[in-house]
């Protein structure tokens, strides 16, 4: 049996094992699948892209001494191109505990600066992604994160990555961050971040988001500097989302020295969890070829 269908037999087995058991699971995913036409300097092709789909299964559990467990195991999923065991590639898998202490979580997980840039990214998991440009959207294993209890709105971050090898280092991450990133109970998000030594680089983050009736405003300042060489870069991106009933009117410009990248898109919501998108990015790079991409697509959260 390939690696794909165990892996499907496995969730639904625990999936339906929960549903007799004390223990609650949810199985959740997003499918998220363009039409697009690519530029990366050689010439236009037409391709589908999986932009990042996911699956995965999660729960929680009320233990004694007013504890709780709770786990995540998430796979990204290829809906296009890769099969057999190429399809399944692992993303977030931990366990934790949460208390009047806060929340501490072991296993592979996204650094506390990776989470610090909320949802100011409009561009999130596509061609624009920030990822294109920074250093710092660290997903790693050999982690411990710790997430504080709430202090009238503001939560500390810690995550901590053994070095896992003899001539590797221990790194860290740190955040500061006021709100909620959904802006929900506060009208204002902010993050201060600092990677140490995180997959090689030294990085720092400033990041605000505000929401004014329909209108987002986002932006983010960042640094980085090669723990190796000691080359730096300084960078800022700026994003807006403006809401006109179904539709989403999406814009974001980002920089990093020389190089630079400009992304206009929409959204149009289809219902509840499902909407159509389109969406165009150039991308300028001071030491190889601009690259532009064009797309249209589908996505499906459950």
């Amino acid at each position: 049996m390939k690696c794909g269908k165990k892996l499907l037999v496995i969730l639904i087995a625990c999936s339906l094992s929960a549903a007799s058991a004390a223990d609650p699971i949810t199985l959740y995913g997003k499918v998220n699948v363009s039409a697009q036409s690519s530029d990366e300097g050689d010439g236009h092709i037409s391709e589908l892209k999986s932009n990042n789909s996911r699956l995965g299964v999660r729960g929680n559990l009320e233990l004694d001494n007013e504890l709780e467990v709770l786990y995540v195991a998430e796979w990204q999923v290829d809906y296009t191109d890769e099969s057999g065991s190429e399809n399944f590639k692992a993303r977030n898998q931990y366990v934790g505990l949460r208390g009047d202490f806060g929340t501490v979580l072991l296993g592979r997980n996204d650094t506390v600066l990776k989470q610090s840039q909320g949802k100011i990214d409009q561009f999130n998991d596509y061609e624009a992604d920030l990822k294109g440009l920074w250093q710092g959207e660290n997903r790693m294993g050999d982690s411990i994160t710790y997430f504080s209890p709430e202090f009238k709105g503001f939560t500390l971050g810690v995550s901590y990555v053994a070095q896992d090898e003899l001539e590797a280092n221990d790194a860290q991450s740190f955040s500061v961050v006021y709100g909620d990133k959904n802006l929900k109970k506060n009208q204002w998000y902010a993050a201060v971040a600092a990677d140490f030594d995180m997959n090689g680089y030294d990085t720092q983050r400033v990041s605000v988001q505000t929401r004014f009736g329909n209108l987002k405003l986002g932006a983010i300042l960042h640094s980085q500097e090669s723990v190796a060489t000691g080359l730096s870069k300084d960078g800022a991106m700026v994003s807006v989302a403006y809401s006109m009933g179904k539709l989403e009117l999406k814009g974001q410009f980002q920089a990093a020295g020389n190089n630079d990248s400009a992304s206009v898109g929409v959204d149009y919501k289809l219902g509840k969890s499902t909407k159509a998108f389109a969406w165009a990015s150039t991308r300028s790079l001071q030491e190889s070829d601009d690259s532009s991409w064009l797309a249209v697509g589908l996505e499906h959260k459950f």
